[in-house]
């Protein structure tokens, strides 16, 4: 990327940050709402015989468990359920070592594909905002994938697409920066969807380690991160379970984390990736965390009239509000060593067999080896 593009990039994400006009003002309709964090097991597609009608079928099967949670939570506490999250690659599981252009055409959706309308009937049928993620095509980018995490809202409409910047094995945008910046814009990039409830934006699985994805996207407004994870549970903190409460923490922000109650259909052990889905609001207080296994119990209240003036009052705990941003800039826009445009090649995008990430890891460590970092 020219340096040019690098300052720019890095100026608009320093130093935007929306003005507080564009959260709408609290209403009676900004009473606290119930937010599931919906735990439940993932089913990969390695052995499907027909992936497509596997992963409609776990639709179905979803639409019922989500149900009776929603039920019982309101019951339970008094508040209505507006949003649920789901697990990462909930309908799929991960690509193993099957190529890419493969697992793309068995069991990464179209933008508007059938998966997205069905998810979208179950939004618009318990009227609630629908949080999850998916593999994903790009008419624009053919024969790769992107991670993607999604929220539809009450009308069945998505309406916030995020695709994973940071992955160990799988396409980004940054893989393809500079065609991917000029089709999509930063906006495409770190998006954040305003809603009837709250100022939402995703964090894909294990990019919660990264602060700078949540800085982003608070920067620009967001107030709910919802978190589409499959990942280790434990009774012990694990890098994730930290992250979660950080990065509420520093962005005055509410966490809503969902984890795969294990991962079925596939060669490995079913709860290698189980519990710990937890619900923490933005002084990084655990307001509920699940155990193992499929469960709703990760549940809570979203308060954003208590958020949103927190976010308003002077005073040491308002970490937004006391961010310098522009002291970084000139050390984001900085070469780096992770190289972007990795998958391109002479103006082209390439398709990369499965051990190209790891190929490119290895020569960023030897970069930074060679310039004294490590």
């Amino acid at each position: 990327m020219h340096i040019e593009r690098r300052l720019v990039v890095a100026g608009m994400l320093a130093t935007t940050i929306p003005d507080i006009a564009m959260t709408a003002p609290l209403t009676s309709a900004d009473k606290p709402y119930a937010a599931i964090a919906l735990q439940l097991a993932a089913r990969s597609v390695e052995r499907a015989t027909d992936p497509r009608a596997q992963m409609l079928a776990m639709v179905g099967e979803v639409a019922a468990k989500l149900h009776n949670a929603a039920v019982f939570v309101e019951q339970y506490g008094g508040s209505p359920v507006r949003l649920v999250v789901l697990p990462e690659y909930l309908f799929t599981s991960y690509p193993g070592r099957v190529s890419i252009p493969a697992f793309a055409k068995a069991a990464a959706w179209d933008v508007d594909g059938a998966e997205y309308a069905a998810l979208g009937k179950v939004a618009a049928d318990k009227q609630l905002f629908l949080a999850g993620n998916a593999y994903e095509t790009d008419r624009k980018f053919p024969g790769l994938y992107f991670q993607t995490s999604f929220v539809i809202d009450p009308s069945g409409k998505v309406v916030l697409r995020y695709r994973r910047l940071n992955s160990m094995f799988a396409p980004t945008p940054h893989d393809v920066w500079s065609k991917y910046l000029d089709i999509y814009g930063i906006d495409g990039v770190f998006p954040v969807a305003r809603t009837a409830i709250g100022n939402l934006a995703a964090i894909a699985s294990e990019e919660i380690v990264y602060p700078e994805i949540a800085r982003a996207h608070a920067l620009r407004g967001a107030e709910v991160f919802v978190h589409s994870s499959s990942e280790v549970g434990s009774p012990n903190d694990t890098h994730k379970s930290i992250a979660k409460r950080a990065r509420a923490i520093e962005n005055l922000a509410y966490v809503v984390s969902a984890n795969t109650a294990g991962i079925r259909g596939s060669g490995g052990v079913l709860a290698s990736a189980d519990g710990n889905s937890m619900v923490v609001d933005w002084q990084g207080r655990v307001l509920a965390e699940s155990n193992a296994g499929e469960t709703f119990t990760a549940f809570a209240d979203i308060d954003l009239g208590a958020l949103r003036a927190a976010r308003r009052k002077p005073g040491m705990t308002n970490y937004l509000s006391r961010q310098r941003t522009e002291l970084f800039a000139a050390a984001y826009a900085a070469p780096s060593h992770q190289r972007a445009n990795a998958l391109i090649a002479d103006g082209e995008v390439k398709v990369p067999d499965r051990d190209h990430f790891r190929r490119v890891q290895a020569e960023t460590i030897e970069r930074m080896a060679k310039d004294g970092l490590i």
